[in-house]
């Protein structure tokens, strides 16, 4: 009688997820290295827009003049397999100028006459919107629908935007003459506000040195638009524990004054706080967070690293604390 020798056991299958956040930090690591070439330091930087990206979320970036910021966001969408549209905004811009329009045209066989619609800048994946405080609201307005439905609506016609679909604005900090400060429910709508400082005196010196003996560098794109929202449907299946989400919560509620939950030291600096929208942002860029630091899982670590850019544009500072130079940042720091 012959005895089978049993078979050792198998290994167990690796997860889809697990495969899908290994390739993700994957892409991203090839993707600083390539940013690299032209990008000197701005690690953190870079870091949050590739959140922002992940979460399916619109960032703006502040900075004073020369602090690559257009640079950064137009080397990005050449790593992308995306279309890109870059709009100069002026005081002068006008809604349909972001858009698109209804234009009159004429069949010339029949001689019929009609109105087509010509597409603006906005149909496009990735959108730089460069210097957005030099437009009127007015103009400004012409993104609220297209950043939160992802459509727009022309007459009585609403076309949807494509997929994926991104805001990356820019804005000058430090020129107040001819700018118009964006409203705040137009601000609410940026996921993050990412604030660039100037470099180290390393980190200049070899800026100097680039641009001053540096070749052209060309980029190929290394993520299809396709990889991207499979990327985004993993970070959204990122577990986070119900006390991460609720220290999510409590944050963002400790910055409402006027409520019990509102610690002392900050109450009197605050005219009003953060909505529901920072919770839900907080808690999905912890995730990405999370993703691009190896782990698969979100902890309360991840919701500090990211509240403050998640936080401070949604911070409204009394006159009183803006003139002792209290900043958004130093509030979130004892809100956490």
């Amino acid at each position: 009688m012959s005895h089978i020798q049993p078979l050792p056991p198998a290994e167990p299958p690796r997860k889809p997820d697990l495969e899908t956040a290994e390739r993700i930090e994957s892409v991203f690591l090839n993707l600083k290295s390539e940013l690299s070439r032209v990008i000197v330091g701005l690690d953190e930087e870079i870091n949050q827009i590739f959140i922002a990206l992940l979460c399916r979320g619109h960032c703006i970036l502040e900075g004073a003049p020369g602090l690559a910021k257009t640079k950064l966001i137009s080397c990005i969408a050449s790593l992308l397999h995306l279309s890109f549209r870059r709009v100069q905004f002026t005081p002068d811009l006008m809604p349909g100028d972001l858009t698109g329009s209804e234009v009159l045209q004429q069949d010339m066989e029949t001689g019929e006459r009609f109105f087509r619609f010509h597409q603006g800048p906005l149909f496009a994946n990735l959108v730089l919107a460069d210097e957005v405080n030099r437009t009127p609201p007015k103009t400004q307005s012409a993104l609220l629908e297209a950043m939160e439905e992802r459509q727009i609506t022309v007459g009585q016609t609403t076309f949807p935007l494509p997929r994926p679909f991104f805001v990356m604005a820019t804005q000058n900090p430090i020129e107040h003459e001819g700018t118009y400060p964006l409203p705040e429910a137009q601000l609410d709508r940026f996921m993050l506000k990412i604030v660039l400082k100037y470099p180290s005196r390393a980190d200049e010196a070899q800026i100097i040195h680039r641009a001053s003996s540096g070749d052209p560098v060309v980029f190929s794109p290394l993520i299809s638009a396709e990889e991207l929202e499979w990327m985004q449907q993993l970070v959204r299946r990122v577990p986070i524990a119900d006390s991460c989400v609720e220290y999510a919560a409590d944050i963002v509620r400790r910055s409402r004054p006027g409520t019990s939950e509102t610690p002392a030291a900050v109450a009197g600096n605050l005219a009003w706080g953060a909505g529901p929208r920072a919770g839900i942002f907080l808690a999905s860029a912890a995730k990405a967070h999370a993703v691009l630091s190896g782990r698969q899982h979100a902890t309360t670590d991840d919701v500090r690293a990211m509240a403050a850019p998640v936080l401070r544009h949604r911070l409204a500072l009394t006159f009183n604390a803006e003139s002792e130079g209290i900043t958004a940042d130093s509030i979130v720091e004892k809100l956490l």
